[in-house]
């Protein structure tokens, strides 16, 4: 038996044809005639001694030896396809694609993106605000941004923060909630990303920790981080907000943190990228960057009762 593979452009031809289940629309796809394509696949049958497809009237469909070929050729093109993608990436290195979530980019990223092209003029960040984990091979990613427990697997992972929360309002409000006790009176907003993310550490934790008694069942409640910021710098309310993600709207007074309590979750921001690419100049930049701006932030943990949620029984999950 001959194992000598057949023409690449024959096998190309099979898997689009197998694919598509259409001689027609697999010769779209690859630019080719559905002629050009049908003499492919006739080569790829002359080679194998048999043929991989049933020509009907209208259709085509697969014959025994076809289905047996078929996934395999199909795994192989899409292995060989990341792997360009992936080379072209490495040698690319002006470029610099990003994901994190949407709260982070909106709150942290974006407001830092000027600051990082001044000092890295050539070096093109692009950026894709998504809470799904990213596939480094298939969505032509370089580095991710996560947030949450930490299960990163295969890849080379690196804790940015120890993100922590805390009552946030506007400076107005807080000239009338002088103590953790006013609170009781205020109209609490739920950030209920957090618990998308399993983070117990919500108001009712807050409170327990802080001795007093609310009522949190009531509020306004969002599912994005950076709506629920958005909505206490509007003065809809208190925010039990992230310490990273609000750091700007806390220089610029937009907010305020006037409690010395703080919440700590399991879940961090993690930088993620992989493994190998950690020391390619670009992504080296933009983590030694991420990494200086990210402790600007510790400022604001000074003087602070910083509490650990798996120190009081409180789980993420």
């Amino acid at each position: 038996m001959n194992d000598r593979l057949p023409p690449l452009t024959a096998l190309r031809a099979f898997e689009a044809a197998a694919r598509h289940m259409s001689f027609a629309k697999a010769a779209a796809e690859l630019n080719v005639t559905p002629a050009a394509l049908s003499y492919q696949i006739k080569s790829l049958e002359a080679d194998l001694g048999q043929p991989v497809f049933r020509r009907l009237n209208r259709a085509v469909e697969l014959t025994e030896a076809g289905r047996a070929l078929a996934p395999g050729t199909t795994d192989a093109f899409a292995a060989l396809s990341a792997a360009w993608r992936k080379t072209r990436r490495m040698t690319d290195s002006g470029v610099l694609t990003v994901t994190a979530g949407p709260a982070f980019t909106s709150k942290w990223l974006a407001p830092r993106l000027y600051a990082f092209a001044q000092a890295h003029p050539d070096i093109e960040l692009r950026f894709n605000a998504s809470l799904r984990i990213a596939d480094f091979d298939r969505d032509e990613v370089d580095v991710a941004i996560r947030f949450g427990l930490g299960t990163d697997k295969d890849v080379h992972s690196v804790d940015l923060s120890n993100e922590w929360i805390t009552p946030m309002m506007t400076p107005a409000m807080a000239d009338d909630i002088k103590t953790p006790g006013d609170l009781a009176q205020a109209t609490l907003i739920h950030d209920e990303s957090m618990a998308s993310f399993k983070m117990s550490a919500d108001w009712t934790a807050w409170c327990a920790v802080a001795g007093i008694a609310a009522d949190t069942t009531h509020g306004p409640r969002f599912s994005q981080a950076d709506h629920a910021l958005d909505a206490a710098i509007a003065g809809a309310g208190v925010v039990l907000g992230r310490i990273l993600l609000a750091s700007r709207d806390l220089e610029a007074a937009r907010l305020v943190a006037p409690f010395a309590l703080g919440l700590v979750p399991t879940s961090q921001f993690r930088f993620v990228c992989p493994k190998g690419t950690e020391d390619r100049p670009p992504i080296k930049a933009f983590y030694d960057w991420v990494v200086a701006e990210v402790a600007m932030a510790d400022r604001f943990g000074h003087g602070r009762r910083l509490v650990h949620t798996s120190d009081i029984g409180v789980k993420d999950g």
